[in-house]
């Protein structure tokens, strides 16, 4: 009879133990499977992510050289670069086109009216070139910030972007981080078995003796 004990008690030791580390294996499988998974999605996230920011990065640069350039006109950057992209427009061809139409203009008409040598003709020339270049000055920023609206646009396509990848990735890290909560319980769960099994066991064998 206690040789029958005996072996009963080897028996369900060996094969909790079995059963035991199946269960481990199992839980680290599954537990392997979800964390490459989720390793996958964070890469994969992160690949689309740099896809965008590389596709809107022309517009965010752009927008970027506008905001610099209007704050040059601005007198923001100093006064340096303020009469450096004051210069910029002046000495450029097209201001340079229209004030010399617009001068030939005033004096044709002056011509034609017999007022070449008036004090008006003198006058209007004196203060076409000054307008004009204010103006063209305020038509220059106006251009640029239609370009500075383009690239706030493109940063927040970026931004929208980041914060997209951010959601997906802190999704697959919660998602490893139950991998391991459940490969972790279901090992303490497996190695409780295995200690119930060994306790049974123990009672089996020492009721033999009995």
């Amino acid at each position: 009879m206690s040789w029958w004990y005996v072996g009963a008690t080897a028996v369900s030791v060996v094969g909790g133990a079995i059963n035991s580390n199946q269960q481990k294996k199992a839980a680290q499988g599954a537990a392997n499977s979800q964390k490459n998974a989720s390793n996958a999605s964070i890469a994969e996230s992160g690949r689309q992510f740099d896809a965008i920011r590389e596709l809107l990065r022309p517009y965010t640069d752009v927008g970027s050289s506008a905001v610099n350039k209007q704050g040059d006109l601005m007198g923001l950057n100093g006064d340096e670069a303020q009469k450096a992209a004051v210069d910029a427009i002046q000495n450029g061809p097209q201001f340079q086109s229209m004030a010399q139409q617009g001068e030939n203009s005033i004096l044709q008409n002056a011509s034609a009216t017999g007022g070449l040598r008036g004090g008006n003709i003198q006058a209007s020339l004196a203060q076409f070139r000054p307008n004009l270049l204010a103006q063209t000055i305020q038509q220059q920023y106006q251009n640029l910030g239609g370009l500075t609206s383009v690239g706030q646009n493109a940063a927040a396509g970026v931004g929208n972007a980041g914060m997209w990848a951010g959601n997906q990735n802190i999704n697959a890290l919660n998602q490893i981080g139950a991998a391991n909560a459940g490969q972790a319980l279901a090992n303490g769960n497996a190695n409780a078995n295995l200690t119930n099994n060994i306790a049974r066991g123990a009672m089996m064998y020492m009721g033999s003796k009995m």
